[in-house]
């Protein structure tokens, strides 16, 4: 099984590496970094890069493809190169999955159209413009499409579809081992949980990640 993470200028590192430390752990996996060329790609902060270790064009027939977002998601959307190859390895993958604003590179490329699904709690209302449902849900499952909402969802939407493939006794396995037992020191993980102003504020960066 192949699985390809792409990366992009300024994708969010946790978006790709939480999909990547769990369903990598799948036996027999090989897990590709894929951009348009090999090399180091910087996440969004500029201070870290992961190394992709293929171009698009060296990957054709990944199973599964993991889409990370980022804060300037329009960049990638406009893309003709990557849009291309989103189209080209759908045809034949087995799970396509994206997290957090991954989701509007996914519905950009046509490919959630009448679908579910889930993004940044900062781009939901976009989806629609793209020709997918929009859901608040943590984790959406569409067929073989899978979106996560926004960054440490990518964790949990790997651990779900681990469980799919592997069988739920797997994935609690992995989920131990990588001792993910969430228990968070504040209770703002949600714009309907986090205070109003902290909201407003979010709102007006308008950047997830």
């Amino acid at each position: 099984m192949q699985i390809a993470v792409l990366l992009y200028d300024h994708f969010t590192a946790l978006d790709a590496i939480g999909p990547f430390d769990t369903l990598g752990r799948l036996s027999g996996a090989e897990v590709v970094f894929v951009s348009e060329r090999p090399g180091p790609v910087r996440t969004d902060n500029g201070s870290l890069a992961l190394v992709a270790d293929q171009g698009l064009d060296e990957v054709t027939r990944p199973d599964i493809v993991i889409v990370p977002g980022g804060p300037h998601p329009d960049v990638e959307m406009a893309n003709p190169v990557v849009m291309d190859w989103l189209r080209t390895v759908d045809a034949t993958t087995t799970w396509t999955t994206s997290v957090c604003t991954g989701s509007l590179l996914l519905a950009s490329a046509g490919l959630l159209r009448g679908r579910r699904a889930t993004s940044h709690w900062l781009y939901l209302d976009r989806l629609p413009k793209l020709g997918a449902e929009p859901t608040g849900e943590r984790v959406v499952f569409d067929g073989k499409y899978v979106t996560a909402a926004g960054v440490s969802s990518g964790i949990d939407m790997g651990l779900t579809l681990l469980g799919r493939i592997a069988g739920d006794e797997f994935a609690q396995a992995v989920q131990l081992m990588t001792e993910y037992d969430p228990q968070p020191p504040y209770d703002a993980g949600s714009p309907e949980k986090a205070p109003a102003g902290i909201v407003a504020m979010l709102r007006g960066n308008n950047a997830p990640g």
